[in-house]
């Protein structure tokens, strides 16, 4: 069984990267983003309350994501592991995290904040089907219409200057001490996340001594 974490700051390609993981290793890929992205399109209860909060720029507290993610594990879907992305964000977490499941590693995506505002400014949602885009590399073929079903590529409602400016901030603030705890037990290995999505994958899986994509 192995069960990874992956971190890093957000447009660093942690889906991207924790989705070949899973389908490589077979192994369950869950993403914190995803579910609430989920209930936010649903517009549940807790979409809302996770609308309000991420169009204001803040993080989601750490009562309502450790119980999304206590609620996700005890699924026991994971018989070969699982890699989790979007989890822990803070000390507290990780502590969390630490006392209820051995992990095999932790993977830093390790992106500069130039780099990060670069790739979020860039993004864009179908607002119909949901179907995401990046404006630098994964252009739709008509600009502004989705290629799935012809709906408006908007951007999303958190991915503004001001809101970005502070997710970075609170992203190092609380993710720091997190790589920190990690580190001093020899958890984690740090990746540069500039380069492509395949090379990206290569650097990870030498450096966690995995097989090569196929």
């Amino acid at each position: 069984m192995r069960k990874y974490v992956i971190i890093g700051p957000l447009g660093c390609g942690k889906g991207t990267q924790s989705g070949l993981l899973a389908r490589d290793l077979d192994i369950v890929h869950i993403s914190v983003g995803d579910i609430f992205r989920w209930h936010v399109k649903n517009h549940t209860k807790l979409g809302a309350q996770v609308r309000r909060i991420m169009a204001a720029g803040e993080l989601v507290g750490d009562d309502l994501v450790e119980g999304v993610v206590r609620s996700r594990l005890d699924q026991h879907d994971w018989n070969y592991g699982f890699v989790i992305d979007g989890f822990p964000r803070n000390r507290r977490q990780a502590e969390f995290f630490l006392e209820s499941y051995d992990i095999d590693g932790v993977i830093h995506l390790d992106l500069p904040d130039g780099e990060v505002r670069r790739r979020v400014l860039a993004r864009r949602l179908c607002s119909r089907c949901g179907m995401d885009y990046n404006l630098i590399n994964d252009r739709p073929t008509e600009d502004g219409r989705c290629d799935v079903c012809g709906g408006d590529l908007v951007a999303r409602e958190d991915d503004t200057e001001e809101a970005l400016a502070e997710r970075l901030r609170l992203y190092h603030e609380k993710t720091d001490p997190v790589l920190d705890l990690f580190g001093r037990k020899e958890y984690v290995v740090a990746v540069d996340a500039r380069p492509g999505v395949h090379e990206v994958q290569k650097a990870i899986r030498e450096r966690l001594r995995l097989p090569m994509p196929r």
